[in-house]
């Protein structure tokens, strides 16, 4: 049981970082090019903690699909 739950937990934080990583590159293209500058703007604006919010909001949304699908798809099943 909790071998299953550290599974599942572990599945969800990479599916996590994985938006959080995809959103950051769309958002910041020039993340791939200088790394540095980016991240030196980020922390004296001081507005380094808004990508986990969106992140976080999409990851909202999207589990919300996949469980709103995997129930539906559970009722068929039966």
């Amino acid at each position: 049981m909790i071998e299953k739950f550290k599974r599942a937990l572990k599945k969800e934080i990479i599916f996590y970082l994985v938006i959080l990583v995809l959103l950051a590159l769309v958002a910041h293209s020039d993340l791939l090019s200088n790394p540095s500058l980016r991240f030196e703007m980020m922390f004296e604006k001081g507005n380094y903690l808004h990508p986990f919010f969106y992140a976080f909001v999409l990851y909202s949304v999207l589990l919300l699909i996949r469980k709103t699908l995997e129930f539906i798809i559970g009722l068929f099943e039966k």
